[in-house]
């Protein structure tokens, strides 16, 4: 009947109980429902898709740029301009601010949208049955107790209970089966999991073979996909190691200046500053504590990263993934799809004799040819019996095909009865505790089927019998009484290259675990065939019975673990339990049930090709070529990125020295020395000379041995002690030292001592112009010098080749033009408060980037010729 009214549906209803009581339930019948209750439960309970997040708007996104810490310091400058009265340093101050903001907004990942792709995965339209009538309707206006139509090729729409006929489901996407499992209406419901019920079908699943009728029991956020949408939402993503490391550099700095501010505002009062002097001090300490250029530079050296790892195969969906990844110290990878080119095949076979290709052509439903079709697993087998000598052209096994007894899960075979010649023979294969009891003699055959299960192979029995009965045997007699022909045994081979790319991400320190749905035999012995140690394999619900404190312990414990059976609040687990060690986790994934783990993980990692939407937008890195051996690459990107990273934050830290040394001499004579650096010439040098030169430390390649390095710690950050102490402490000082002492020595020159007035209309002034403009041209060449000494942090310049980098050749040259287009131009004399220079003077110049790559370089001398001593007294250190 019909159904056409109804009260509401409960919600406590159990999709696994039998058939007609679920109907009842459901208030549907075998008519399905009528048009209007239909449309009354899609107004009651809401349409058949998911809820989207509401993404972050623009304008937040921008306005976070405006507040940063760094943003912060030079808004405080600013502002201190303006009371001041210095209204144009003022508004350059603004202008370096908005600059900033912008570009580091346009450079920003893109929004990720994974709830809206798991909304795109799900069809369009679908058949159901309603008011007795086969008809199509869209799948948002699918509603409990719909009668759905389920067909070969179709995706199925909601999570439904089977009331007729039988189908082959593809649960990939959900569990991480790699083979089509079997449902029927008629099949007993003893599965443990609600996913492994033999009779029910879920939303986003595909239906592979057969056909069959189900009632929708649950639509939207009620289905087991829509429950994993919901796990993603709640997922918070946490900042990456790189953005956290910037921002605590970032308040660092800003504590650093102002405090320095604080500290030496009312010392220069003391010492005699004018409020405006010592406001003006101030302000320089502030912009010269700013490293300007140090956001956009890293923003646009990942960006370089991004477009690298992209010609290697990579898409990196986020610019701090690129890092994330060569911070990487436990990779979290699937089997089937990843390791696996999830296309089986037979590797071992009992007989080599022509029947028992000739049972398997018989006893199958796939194709061969142009257009393949069917279980990958059969598709195999036909292959194997090709390569045997036995090709069965499709439409000659369907003209002599008599009888189909399809594969189910209780009977574990399957059998055909089939007309070769003018005698009828029955054709089996299924699994061997199914099969062989059925044979007469099995001799030694446990043995093998043991054997080979152990390799974790997926071992099949093949028998046959001849029947010369009156009639066609029933599936009982047909089954019975067979003779035992061979055993094959399947494997979904690994891919190629994986074996290497495991072999490199070990050199790296990096441990490897597997986590799959699929069988724990079978993906330990992949495992083991790609090179990963697989010490254990722990079953998924092991897994689900440990306390958390016992997880931690299991992934804290030295080797590597193969996750069999795994859900999707596994695989969550198992991040936290990473991350909650210290670990830094890349997850890999391609369906649907790794969407929330990708997104939980410091990088999720998805397959581009065979890989469901959703997966691709919960990750942060996709693999375009779907191969494991593109994360080895990747993080060997990552960790050459994250060393050019600290490349170009020596190289720009380093010029701090130099530009504060100039305020303070000021501040501490109180004004008798007159101020080295004007506010305007650090900005010319913070955003002017210094940015292509870092941009094209960058590009650096990577030093020998990369791979060959531990990860480093987590807790250990782009700037460390050492870094610090090599750009303040020893390339800061030397610079700082020769620009003062370039800068005195020009106003010494001009017969200045201290207290001689310098302002416009004195005889001093030009000179005094020159001075300051020999402190700036002066750290401009202490730049070139320093850039070449951050090249490498122990090896020498020779061993990479001083011309090796042509982007950093060319950066150099146009910071060279650059200060000579400010010295020597009117117009920008005006602006930046420079002048022409006497040739005595740039000659003074010339040695200062030698002697500051020259210091640094006899540093990593040093400590080469330390670390050589240290490696002979002790060997293997």
């Amino acid at each position: 009947m019909t159904l056409t009214s109804a009260a509401p549906v409960p919600d406590d209803i159990d999709p696994r109980e039998p058939a007609a009581a679920l109907m009842r339930d459901l208030r549907t019948g075998s008519a399905g429902l009528g048009e209007r209750e239909a449309a009354r439960r899609l107004e009651l309970y809401g349409p058949n898709e998911l809820p989207q997040r509401r993404g972050r708007r623009w304008w937040v996104s921008l306005g976070k740029q405006f507040t940063h810490p760094l943003a912060l310091l030079l808004w405080l400058a600013a502002v201190l301009a303006l009371v001041s009265g210095s209204t144009s340093l003022g508004i350059a101050v603004f202008v370096v601010i908005v600059l900033n903001a912008v570009l580091a907004f346009w450079q920003e990942s893109q929004a990720e949208h994974a709830v809206e792709a798991l909304g795109r995965f799900l069809p369009q339209q679908v058949w159901v049955v309603r008011d007795g009538h086969r008809t199509r309707v869209p799948v948002r206006e699918l509603v409990r107790g719909d009668l759905l139509v389920v067909e070969e090729g179709e995706r199925v729409p909601a999570d439904a209970r089977l009331v007729d006929g039988a189908v082959e489901v593809d649960m990939s996407a959900l569990t991480g089966e790699s083979n089509p499992v079997p449902r029927s209406a008629s099949a007993a419901d003893d599965a443990d999991r609600t996913l492994d019920s033999p009779v029910l079908v879920f939303s986003g699943t595909v239906c592979t073979g057969g056909e069959g009728r189900a009632v929708v029991h649950g639509t939207g956020v009620h289905t087991e996909l829509g429950r994993i949408a919901a796990l993603s939402q709640r997922v918070r993503q946490d900042e990456s190691p790189l953005e956290r490391q910037v921002r605590r550099v970032a308040w660092l700095i800003a504590a650093v200046a102002v405090g320095a501010g604080v500290a030496f505002l009312p010392l220069g009062l003391v010492a005699g500053l004018s409020l405006g002097a010592a406001f003006l001090f101030a302000i320089g300490l502030l912009v010269a504590n700013v490293p300007e250029g140090l956001l956009p530079t890293i923003t646009l050296a990942l960006a370089v990263g991004v477009r690298s790892m992209a010609r290697r195969g990579a898409v990196v969906k986020r610019l701090s993934a690129v890092e994330t990844l060569g911070s990487t110290t436990v990779v979290c990878t699937d089997k089937t799809g990843t390791l696996t080119a999830n296309s089986m095949r037979v590797v071992e076979a009992s007989a080599d004799s022509p029947e028992l290709g000739e049972v398997l052509a018989w006893c199958s439903t796939a194709e061969l040819g142009e257009h393949e079709a069917g279980d990958p697993m059969e598709i195999a087998l036909l292959r194997y019996a090709e390569s045997a000598g036995t090709a069965l052209p499709p439409d000659r096994r369907e003209a002599g095909r008599r009888v189909l007894n399809a594969f189910d899960p209780r009977r574990k075979m399957m059998s055909t009865v089939d007309q070769i010649g003018g005698a009828l023979r029955v054709h089996v294969k299924g699994a061997p505790e199914a099969v062989l009891p059925r044979c007469g003699s099995t001799v030694d055959v446990q043995d093998r089927v043991d054997e080979w299960t152990g390799r974790g192979l997926r071992v099949l029995a093949v028998a046959c019998r001849d029947w010369d009965g009156p009639r066609l045997p029933s599936q009982e007699e047909a089954e019975q009484g067979l003779r035992f022909v061979g055993l094959v045994g399947l494997l979904d081979p690994p891919r190629p290259e994986v074996s290497a790319a495991v072999g490199v991400v070990h050199a790296a320190g990096i441990r490897v675990h597997v986590i799959t749905g699929d069988n724990g035999r079978t993906a330990g012995e992949i495992a083991r065939e790609v090179g990963i140690g697989a010490d254990r394999v722990v079953d998924g619900t092991a897994v689900d019975a440990m306390s958390d404190a016992e997880l931690d312990a299991l992934l804290a414990a030295p080797g590597e673990i193969v996750f069999a059976r795994a859900t999707p609040e596994m695989k969550l687990r198992i991040a936290d339990a990473l991350r909650h060690n210290g670990e830094t986790v890349a997850m890999t994934g391609d369906g649907v049930n790794d969407a929330p783990a990708l997104r939980r993980a410091d990088i999720g990692v998805a397959m581009g090709r065979g890989g469901t939407d959703v997966a691709r937008e919960a990750a942060t890195l996709v693999l375009t070529d779907d191969n494991f051996a593109t994360i080895a690459a990747g993080i060997e990107e990552g960790r050459r990125v994250f060393d050019n990273v600290r490349k170009f934050v020596l190289y720009i830290f380093a010029h701090a020295v130099p530009e504060i040394v100039p305020f303070l001499l000021f501040a501490l004579s109180g004004g008798l020395i007159p101020l080295p650096l004007t506010v305007l010439q650090i900005l010319a040098i913070d955003l002017g000379t210094e940015t292509l030169p870092a941009l094209a430390l960058g590009r650096e390649p990577a030093e020998p041995g990369l791979m060959s390095r531990r990860p480093r710690p987590r807790t250990e950050g782009v700037i460390t002690r050492r870094l610090l102490a090599r750009a303040w402490g020893l390339l800061g000082v030397v610079s700082a030292v020769l620009v003062t002492a370039g800068f005195f020595a020009v106003l010494l020159a001009a017969g200045w001592h201290p207290g001689d007035p310098v302002g416009e209309g004195t005889p001093l002034h030009h000179a005094y112009l020159q001075a300051t403009t020999v402190t700036f041209a002066g750290i401009v060449a202490c730049q070139v010098g320093t850039a070449f000494a951050a090249r490498t942090e122990w090896a020498s310049l020779r061993s990479v080749g001083v011309f090796s980098n042509r982007l950093l050749l060319g950066g150099i040259l146009f910071e060279l033009v650059f200060t000579a287009a400010l010295v020597s131009v009117p117009p920008l004399q005006d602006v930046f408060g420079t002048a022409a220079l006497s040739p005595w003077m740039l000659a003074m110049l010339v040695p200062f980037p030698v002697v500051v790559w020259g210091a640094d370089e006899l540093l990593r001398y040093r400590r080469r010729r330390r670390d050589q001593s240290r490696r002979a007294a002790f060997p293997g250190s």
